[in-house]
């Protein structure tokens, strides 16, 4: 988030909260951060003047936090707590109270830009529902795929899992392995549910040994005879034609993550089991990018009225 703001054309890095580096200097933190390197991290209630915050919590702390901003500050949450719909889902994958539904952060969702651009608290999705998403959901609302029969299986760099120290993630456990977690009981399975309209979805979500990007393999059953990989890619053509950010590969192109690092994109490259008949879509985005920091500038741009792509940028940095 920082390193996007610090170079946005609109926004100014006013304060910046780090509870356990209150008070340190942000360079001595992230010494890639120059041009922020002498601003010293402060106390949570340092931001109340704020026209915008960015929430990035550990799930359960962003509505607490949200109830003590003034109503007229905006608030773009990259933690989980006001995605769902539903309390009683909530619930059960969070462990704790529903704190409230704000407006869904995924622009490229019909009918969600007018949304955020009305609305002060704009709910960032989860990075994994970014990428599974948007593969997704023009399928089932085009009828291509029927919604109960989705089967994901997607791989995520470290980063996803926060930047403390744990053991699984120390370079001599996660390197040279792959590794499932959480499968049947992710978290992200509601909030895709919710974002696509499937009503069955099996997930499995691996740990690969990179630090960031997220590759998804995404299929779903036909729902008709011969649905041909054309067909994929005229749906999803048709819905994102016209967007900066979702691209649609040429055939034969793979998606692979490291061409959307650094990046605020996703790949999105169509196919058709040749055996099955399945549909399958491969997504890949960048997990800190599009699937977090990304995608919550592009909200708050919207809900400023600005260009949306303001302080973002379509090109990974690969090699």
């Amino acid at each position: 988030m920082l390193r996007l703001l610090s170079a946005h054309p609109d926004f100014d890095v006013v304060a910046a909260s780090a509870a356990s580096n209150a008070g340190r200097p942000i360079g001595a933190v992230h010494p890639n951060l120059r041009t922020l390197a002498d601003v010293r991290f402060c106390g949570a209630e340092e931001l109340v003047d704020a026209d915008v915050v960015f929430l990035a919590l550990p799930h359960g702390e962003s509505g607490l936090f949200a109830a003590g901003l003034a109503d007229d500050v905006r608030i773009v949450d990259l933690g989980a707590d006001h995605r769902l719909l539903d309390a009683e889902v909530y619930a059960r994958y969070y462990g704790s109270p529903h704190p409230g539904t704000w407006t869904y952060g995924l622009p490229e969702l019909p009918g969600q830009r007018s949304a955020i651009a009305a609305s002060k608290r704009v709910a960032n999705t989860g990075c994994y529902a970014v990428a599974i998403t948007l593969a997704l959901a023009p399928l089932i609302a085009a009828d291509v795929v029927v919604a109960d029969d989705v089967v994901v299986v997607a791989a995520s760099g470290t980063s996803g899992a926060g930047r403390g120290a744990k053991t699984h993630l120390l370079a001599s456990e996660v390197m040279g392995d792959l590794s499932p977690y959480k499968v049947g009981s992710h978290q992200h399975v509601p909030e895709i549910r919710q974002a696509t309209g499937a009503k069955s979805l099996s997930f499995t979500p691996i740990l690969a040994p990179m630090p960031r990007g997220i590759l998804a393999s995404v299929t779903a059953r036909p729902a008709r005879p011969g649905v041909s990989a054309a067909d994929v890619r005229a749906v999803l053509d048709h819905a994102y034609g016209d967007e900066a950010f979702v691209h649609v590969l040429p055939d034969g192109q793979p998606a692979h993550t490291a061409a959307t690092f650094g990046s605020n994109s996703v790949h999105l490259q169509p196919a058709v089991d040749v055996d099955s008949g399945r549909v399958i879509v491969i997504s890949a985005i960048d997990n800190l990018g599009k699937g977090a920091a990304g995608q919550a500038v592009q909200n708050a741009n919207i809900m400023f009225g600005l260009a949306e792509g303001a302080g973002l940028s379509a090109d990974g940095v690969a090699p």
